[in-house]
């Protein structure tokens, strides 16, 4: 009895040891695993969610075309290179070239500063320092310019490394589109695998709902706040260049921002307007006709928003909009998608958790609870019919 004992003390010691030792090499590998593709998330991520935005797009394409994946793939990737590219390089061009040309016109002493209001130095608290800041700059702006060249420094370097970072989220994206459509030209059995994974994890019933509950929002808001933010920016951007609006790349990196934050672009075209007629060197048709189509064209995002944010998800638009908003706030752009993903499947989950519980028990307690208010209210009744017939 005692050696039976043992034989199973030993056996239940050698069979710890060997799922702690298989538990650790597993985690290792994990680790190992993440810590070699870490580098490689950004743009991975980055190029599923475009996978996922565009495969609708992909499947149109495969119609239309009658193509195979691949090439409809390669078609889709090299339009959206040029879409990307094209406004990119416009943009960037007008920027520079109004960039240098401000420089080269205050050199020239072709800009010129009007003398200040008369009453400026009387303001309260700032008065007697903008007087005398507005009166150097309007008797000699270069010189001014040199007093101030510390400053103008420091916003030239801030400027520089913004336009470096924005380059590089563009050969970010760029990179991401690629990868993205080695994604799409094998969508097919991309999507049988990830299936078999939802369902490995979540099961057979709530796997396949979860996966496509992730899908329509990750391509929901790829739609309904990024891409609708970039269209209305690129199209508030070439009006702003046509129009000859001075710093028109600014503006609309400014409206895009906008747009993503979900704020007013309207607020963006005000300041441009503003420009375009304080600085434009346009006639007043022309002032007219361009401040009317930049107010307009702030205005895309208001028209679109409604009619796809939010398509075919089972979560309420508000719900997206906050994970989306709070997932930028702490990720950037990319968080944007992962927070309005992880919020609207905790969401769903929660209330298919809220409506399996049991509701028809709460139904009845409340009648009961009716019935009985209903019966004691009657009995009141009835002992003062009683007491009113006996008096």
């Amino acid at each position: 009895m005692a050696q039976s004992r043992q034989t199973v003390t030993n056996w239940n010691s050698d069979a710890v040891t060997t799922a702690l030792v298989r538990y650790a090499l597993i985690a290792f590998a994990l680790i190992v695993t993440v810590w070699v593709s870490l580098p490689f998330w950004p743009i991975m991520l980055w190029a599923l969610v475009l996978a996922v935005a565009l495969y609708p797009v992909q499947i149109w394409l495969e119609r239309t075309m009658t193509a195979s994946p691949g090439r409809a793939a390669t078609v889709l990737v090299l339009g959206g290179i040029l879409i990307i590219v094209v406004p990119c390089v416009i943009l960037a061009s007008a920027f520079s070239g109004q960039i240098l040309g401000t420089y080269d016109a205050i050199q020239r002493g072709e800009i010129t500063v009007p003398e200040p209001w008369p009453g400026v130095a009387d303001w309260p608290v700032v008065g007697a320092d903008l007087d005398k800041a507005w009166t150097a700059a309007a008797t000699d702006l270069p010189a001014f310019l040199e007093t101030l060249q510390p400053q103008l420094a420091g916003a030239a370097n801030w400027v520089l490394g913004s336009a470096a970072s924005a380059t590089g989220s563009v050969f970010l994206l760029l990179g991401a589109l690629i990868v993205a459509g080695i994604m799409l030209a094998y969508a097919t059995p991309a999507s049988q695998s990830i299936s078999k994974i939802f369902a490995r994890l979540f099961g057979v019933d709530s796997g396949p709902q979860l996966k496509l509950l992730v899908v329509a929002t990750m391509r929901s808001v790829a739609t309904g706040i990024i891409g609708i933010a970039f269209v209305t920016s690129i199209a508030f951007g070439l009006v702003l260049v046509l129009a000859g609006v001075p710093a028109a790349g600014p503006l609309t990196m400014l409206a895009l921002l906008f747009g993503i934050v979900q704020l007013p672009i309207t607020l963006v075209a005000l300041v441009g307007v503003g420009l375009l007629w304080g600085l434009g060197d346009g006639s007043t048709l022309h002032n007219i006709i361009f401040s009317v189509l930049i107010i307009l064209s702030s205005f895309v995002d208001n028209v679109l928003k409604p009619l796809v944010l939010g398509r075919g998800v089972d979560a309420p638009m508000p719900v997206i909009l906050i994970g989306a908003l709070g997932g930028m706030m702490s990720g950037g752009i990319l968080g944007m998608f992962i927070g309005a993903t992880f919020l609207a499947a905790g969401y769903v989950v929660f209330m298919e958790w809220v409506e399996e519980g049991p509701e028809l028990a709460a139904d009845t307690g409340e009648s009961a609870a009716g019935a009985g208010l209903a019966e004691g209210l009657g009995g009141q009744d009835a002992s003062g019919d009683q007491a009113g017939e006996s008096q």
